[in-house]
């Protein structure tokens, strides 16, 4: 729940607001699009929702939890344990496998025991890239990267998702199916999905969409 957000940039004339008074509540099993021209506040709302950064003024409640009044380092836990997150850029390690990037996401988290393996071959198995596995970032297509991604975000059960244009720089059938693999996520796993886009392809996905302009929610309507 983001509760009378404000976020400004900047100070004195170059000063620039770029959330104002946001409160949005949000529920589990749903997936949420957050739309809106360039500048209008999307990313930084997500940054928000994420725990990466502080409001000027409000609240972010996660699981009923404030983080405003948490120390960096619990903040941090709480982001490892409770969101996970899509780039458009997928943001995967070059050098490392799709199964060792998911490993690795196992390692960060605290979690690489000696099951991680097993539980990364079951991550790529989910968003079917069981033959994919030994193959590194730069033998997968654009769609391939991103399910990868996705099987990141998940490997470690989050029950919140955070995804930032993540259909972007995908073709139209590698994005329209990203977008319903995160509706399915939503629905069928239960989680709280919430996706910044500008991708048209995304609209017929969304069971809410928050439209925002220069800083403020404009619109927030529910689809189904």
């Amino acid at each position: 729940m983001a509760e009378e957000i404000s976020i400004t940039y900047g100070s004195g004339h170059a000063a620039t607001p770029a959330l104002r008074d946001v409160s949005l509540n949000f529920f589990p099993g749903r997936l949420v699009l957050v739309m809106g021209p360039s500048g209008s506040g999307k990313t930084t709302l997500l940054s928000v929702l994420g725990c990466m950064l502080l409001p000027d003024q409000g609240d972010v409640h996660v699981r009923g939890q404030s983080v405003r009044g948490l120390s960096e380092s619990q903040r941090v836990d709480l982001r490892r344990h409770s969101i996970g997150y899509v780039f458009q850029a997928f943001r995967l390690f070059r050098s490392l496998t799709a199964l060792e990037n998911l490993v690795l996401a196992l390692d960060v988290a605290g979690r690489a025991k000696d099951g991680a393996k097993a539980k990364a071959e079951q991550a790529l198995a989910a968003v079917g890239l069981s033959d994919k596995w030994r193959l590194k970032p730069g033998e997968l297509s654009g769609g391939e990267k991103q399910r990868v991604a996705i099987a990141r975000a998940l490997i470690n059960d989050p029950p919140i998702v955070l995804a930032d244009e993540p259909t972007a720089s995908l073709d139209w059938r590698s994005g329209e199916g990203i977008a319903a693999m995160l509706l399915r996520i939503a629905k069928e796993h239960g989680k709280l999905v919430v996706v910044v886009t500008h991708d048209p392809r995304m609209t017929p996905f969304g069971q809410r969409i928050v439209k925002m302009e220069d800083g403020r929610v404009v619109e927030d309507a529910e689809q189904g």
